[in-house]
């Protein structure tokens, strides 16, 4: 056996090529994809959240939204939160999002909400106290349909020239099956 055991046809730089790329993936945030401690478990859950402002009041203006994805988006990273796109217009917004099997929904749209709209008070971003809606959105999204809900949140603005975003609610309630 020439001294490498049943295992030597398996080579480690092919293995700390495999380890690699995993690790890069990971670190680009590529994909919310991680091995369990379990043999052969593996996860992509994709979830598309959306929520409003509070009384749907039209706050969050170009500029503002700017700073405010940002900082959402470097929050969720922070915390283990895969947040791979993030738009919306000046009374709501839509985030895609790579879900960790350990997170329950709940938890990620309550972390991101709470910490946002303490950011934005703490900030004086508008005058008055901010609030989001008490409640959200929440869809699954298969892995060969996030591309098309991505480019829908990317086009959020065009989206809603023709639509509100109660409109909007009330078509993803029918495409779900879900009575409103």
């Amino acid at each position: 056996m020439n001294g490498v055991g049943w295992l030597g046809w398996l080579s480690i730089p092919a293995m700390n090529g495999w380890a690699n790329r995993i690790k890069r993936a990971k670190e680009a945030r590529l994909c919310p994809f991680e091995k369990n401690k379990m043999a052969h478990s593996y996860h992509k859950i994709w979830l598309h959240f959306s929520w409003s402002t509070k009384d749907r009041q039209r706050l969050m203006h170009k500029e503002f939204k700017a700073k405010l994805f940002q900082h959402i988006k470097q929050y969720a990273e922070e915390n283990d939160i895969h947040l791979d796109t993030i738009n919306g217009v000046a009374d709501h917004l839509h985030c895609l999002v790579g879900l960790l099997p350990t997170i329950a929904p709940a938890k990620v749209v309550n972390l991101l909400k709470g910490e946002s709209s303490n950011w934005i008070n703490k900030n004086n971003f508008i005058s008055g106290k901010f609030a989001w809606q008490d409640g959200y959105s929440v869809f699954s999204v298969s892995a060969t349909g996030a591309p098309k809900v991505r480019e829908y949140i990317r086009n959020q603005e065009k989206h809603h020239r023709k639509l509100t975003y109660q409109e909007e609610v009330e078509k993803f309630l029918k495409a779900y099956g879900i009575k409103g």
